[in-house]
């Protein structure tokens, strides 16, 4: 099955912050803030490759509905530089990067809690 896009959904008093994390934070993953609606209360983020395939929108009723996303990254090296500007940006630590042997025996990642309180991961398979 491919997921053709996925997002959270934050409230609006924090959703500024939160797209400017994400801008940070992706940056090594090779994603870019690509797409503003709405008066900016829907924002799209695109992978190197130009696929938009991640949002972040304002909460209908205000409240943040948690999410958990997987970015998947070239190397493990890639996986360490996310966690590091995710970290510098303002996250919190939900997993620093590392091996994940209950995932795969080449499941390397990292997690991170966005100001918002969603959990947010990059990963690789690619051996080391």
């Amino acid at each position: 099955m491919v997921i053709a896009h996925t997002g959270i959904k934050v409230p609006s008093s924090i959703h500024p912050s939160v797209v400017e994390f994400y801008v940070k934070a992706l940056e090594p993953l090779g994603y870019t803030k690509a797409l503003s609606l709405f008066n900016d209360s829907v924002v799209g983020f695109a992978d190197a490759e130009g696929t938009l395939d991640w949002w972040i929108s304002v909460a209908q009723d205000g409240v943040a509905q948690g999410a958990h996303t997987a970015f998947r990254a070239k190397d493990r090296a890639t996986v360490n530089k996310f966690y590091e500007a995710a970290i510098s940006a303002g996250a919190k630590d939900n997993g620093k990067p590392g091996p994940r042997q209950y995932s795969g025996p080449h499941y390397y990642g990292a997690y991170v809690f966005d100001p918002a309180g969603n959990n947010v991961e990059a990963v690789t398979e690619k051996p080391e």
